[in-house]
């Protein structure tokens, strides 16, 4: 499709091919479909569900807690640490899955 001009078509098929082959977990057939979009001008951003594996336990805890709207001193005394512990967990857990609040936070956890 990418050689017949049919570039829309082709970035198309290859987002639906990436998006399946990695959701399977058929990583170098992915990566594969992602340099094929690459040729095609698109970039494939890192998927909320990889940023979540990407968490700690400690963290992604943390961040089940803190969705369901516990504050840091709440979170803290369940888990026998200290709220600025709290935070430097929620601070990284924000980074990871590129979000800025708690509300944030719990609509991205809702669709994992």
């Amino acid at each position: 499709m990418r050689r017949a001009n049919r570039r829309g078509e082709a970035r198309e098929h290859l987002r639906l091919a990436f998006d399946m082959l990695h959701g399977f977990g058929a990583s170098a057939f992915a990566e594969r479909a992602r340099r094929g979009l690459g040729t095609l001008g698109e970039s494939v951003r890192q998927r909320e569900t990889d940023a979540y594996e990407a968490l700690t336990a400690q963290e992604a805890h943390i961040a089940r807690l803190a969705a369901v709207g516990k504050t840091n001193v709440e979170i803290g005394a369940e888990l026998f640490i200290g709220p600025r512990t709290v935070e430097w967990h929620l601070r990284k857990v924000f980074t990871k899955l590129d979000v800025d609040s708690r509300t944030r936070l719990g609509a991205v956890l809702e669709r994992l």
